[in-house]
């Protein structure tokens, strides 16, 4: 594991030229690796500056005497700090020279380039935040949503830590209960007090069961609901790739395969993130390019959490059409009749249709008609009914966590099972101290340093 015992610095603001880019640092040493480099224009020093102030003054090389840059540095003290160490942040101007220049100055003091997510893992690490609520912070910055926001504002403020503690205090009590028991081998659990046990145990088994039952509409806020546009060429698929966006992002001709590849583009629905795939039309091609475009539409079909498989509605359904929708059988989807603005050339289609889906509707790319409902539609399906906008409450949205909830839950169920059939009870403690465990494994009270390297190597440098 990483010490706690130096001091590390990093560039904390976007590569690239802005107002401001901050390097900050974090450490028993931070002022004192600082200190030497900065020059106040009242001079003040950093080792005395008061906590949380801003000091103004300029970046100077001891070594050569040159100016870096005008700053503003912010001293910060432990234990009141990100980290819970002392904190320094640098302000200077936004451009990436003066940035690694003073980070080169810093590194040169004595300072050690963080490792990614090396501040939130120390914030972790010192107890300023748990294990759920350091994975939060990098659902906040990748949040495309307000709503994916607030789910992660929520982790972050202790929403699923705090659940997750409460149901570990409750597994806790039980673990104790048996344990008692086993220390007093002469007293047997009275029926009452063993049904007393059963029951608590079913309770927690249900809590855990709709905590991870939530995962599937989380997941959709942190990770985005990915939908794929589906159907043979020609049908409009990337016209309705434009109207759903509002601009013109696929390149829409009169020939056939003119889409090759698949392209990927962003929405937000009613606060849901959505990706969105324009795959090239479905169909047999001799040609190389167009035929390794329909082996990319196929993969974007199967791994699509909802398909959208278009049809137009001006000509009668060919073999092609029909390809189409023997593949969507059994997955999530609505099949959109495209060109509702032309007169229908088989009133009947709807009905044939429902064979294959569930979800049929009517649009029209051209005139944007339909594409509030197809918007709706997609809603619906992800949440599995649930209101889009129903957020409220704790919701699981890593799959990390599921897992451990699932585990869990397994746990529970093999402690009742045991404890049902009077085996030992040394075998039902270790089933509930697995249950215990696998709690413990999502707010970090149970961890190892995979599981620490897994979770913090996908954070920026500098966070």
């Amino acid at each position: 594991m990483t010490p706690l015992d130096d001091t590390i610095a990093a560039i904390s603001t976007p590569l690239g030229e802005g107002g401001i880019g901050i390097v900050r640092l974090s450490g028993s040493d931070a002022i004192a690796v600082a200190g030497p480099i900065f020059s106040s224009r009242k001079g003040e020093r950093l080792s005395g500056a008061e906590s949380h102030r801003l000091l103004y003054g300029s970046i100077k090389d001891p070594f050569t005497g040159g100016t870096i840059d005008e700053v503003l540095v912010s001293v910060m003290k432990a234990p009141h700090t990100y980290t819970k160490e002392d904190v320094v942040e640098i302000n200077c101007h936004g451009g990436m020279v003066t940035l690694r220049n003073v980070l080169e100055l810093i590194l040169r003091q004595g300072a050690r380039l963080a490792e990614p997510g090396e501040f939130t893992k120390r914030a972790f690490l010192n107890g300023r935040l748990d294990l759920s609520q350091a994975e939060a912070v990098l659902d906040v910055i990748r949040a495309k949503t307000d709503a994916s926001r607030k789910v992660a504002l929520e982790q972050l403020s202790g929403g699923l830590s705090g659940k997750i503690t409460a149901l570990r205090d409750r597994i806790t009590s039980l673990c104790a209960h048996i344990e008692a028991y086993i220390d007093f081998p002469e007293d047997e659990i009275e029926p009452a007090s063993q049904e007393s046990l059963l029951k608590e145990i079913q309770d927690l088994r249900g809590e855990l069961s709709v905590l991870s039952g939530s995962f599937e509409e989380g997941r959709f806020f942190r990770e985005g609901l990915k939908v794929a546009l589906v159907g043979r060429p020609n049908v409009g698929k990337s016209s309705l790739l434009n109207a759903l966006l509002r601009r013109e992002r696929a390149i829409v001709t009169e020939t056939p395969g003119t889409t090759r590849d698949v392209l990927e583009e962003h929405l937000n629905i009613k606060g849901l993130p959505v990706r969105i795939m324009d795959t090239a039309g479905i169909r047999e091609s001799h040609e190389m390019a167009e035929r390794e475009g329909v082996v990319r539409s196929l993969k974007a079909l199967d791994e699509a959490d909802i398909v959208i498989a278009l049809v137009d509605g001006s000509i009668l359904p060919d073999d092609q059409d029909r390809e189409v929708l023997e593949r969507i059988r059994g997955k999530k989807s609505v099949v959109a009749i495209n060109k509702s603005d032309l007169p229908a050339a088989d009133p009947s289609l709807d009905a044939y249709l429902s064979d294959y889906s569930d979800h049929i509707l009517e649009i029209s790319a051209k005139t944007l008609s339909g594409l509030d409902g197809l918007k709706d539609r997609l809603l619906d399906l992800a949440a599995n009914g649930a209101s889009s906008g129903d957020i409220a409450g704790v919701i699981v949205t890593n799959v990390r966590h599921k897992v451990a909830l699932d585990h869990s839950v397994s746990a529970l169920r093999r402690t009742s099972e045991a404890l049902a059939s009077h085996k030992p009870l040394e075998i039902v403690a270790i089933e509930i101290r697995d249950a215990l465990d696998s709690l413990g494994e999502i707010v970090g009270v149970v961890t190892t340093e995979e599981i620490l390297s897994k979770i913090f190597s996908e954070f920026c440098i500098g966070k």
